[in-house]
């Protein structure tokens, strides 16, 4: 038996509070989208078409997963678009152990903005911070969401999604967690 709750819209979008960590999550993703039809737990989007697990894409077709997409950076998806031009994404070096450090500081994570000054971010807003000047490029050019998830991605090709929408004492406890995670990776490999 399916136990999964989902919110759609009447564009036939929809989101999973499985997937988005809570109803209330999904459905701030669902609002989220603009002019998109049929898209599946995607966020922050405008104008796609059947996408699904995208963050951040304006006018793709039939993707999945922005950060797994290919040969879309820089040219227009779909025949008569405006192309676009998304800046390289940087690497963060230990991004697991990077991003605690800077998130678990007092007064330093706030889960409910992705920058709250300059000195608190949420974990996607510490990300970018942490990536300097590429990172605050490529935030301008998608979203900080969007952004967070290539760093993560790019920095560490195993990472899995995390939820960039939990509670500051959730997104601490996996920040945390990823962090020793890595050490103990980096320490076996000594």
């Amino acid at each position: 038996m399916n136990t999964e709750q989902w919110v759609s819209d009447a564009n036939g979008n929809r989101c999973s509070a499985e997937y988005f960590g809570s109803i209330e999550a999904a459905q701030a993703a669902l609002d989220s989208l603009k002019n998109c039809k049929n898209c599946t737990n995607c966020s922050d989007c405008s104008g796609c078409l059947r996408c699904s697990d995208c963050s951040g894409c304006s006018g793709c077709s039939d993707c999945s997963g922005c950060l797994r997409c290919s040969g879309l950076e820089g040219r227009s998806p779909i025949p008569g678009e405006v192309a676009w031009k998304i800046p390289p994404t940087p690497i963060i070096e230990n991004i697991h152990q990077v991003v605690y450090a800077a998130a678990s500081a007092p007064k330093a994570l706030n889960m409910s903005d992705w920058h709250t000054c300059d000195t608190t971010h949420c974990r996607a807003g510490w990300v970018v911070t942490l990536a300097g000047e590429a990172g605050r490029a490529l935030e301008e050019a998608t979203t900080t969401l969007h952004a967070a998830m290539r760093i993560y991605r790019a920095s560490d090709p195993t990472w899995r999604m995390s939820d960039f929408f939990a509670s500051n004492e959730s997104a601490l406890a996996d920040m945390k967690r990823l962090a020793e995670i890595g050490s103990a990776n980096h320490e076996s490999s000594i």
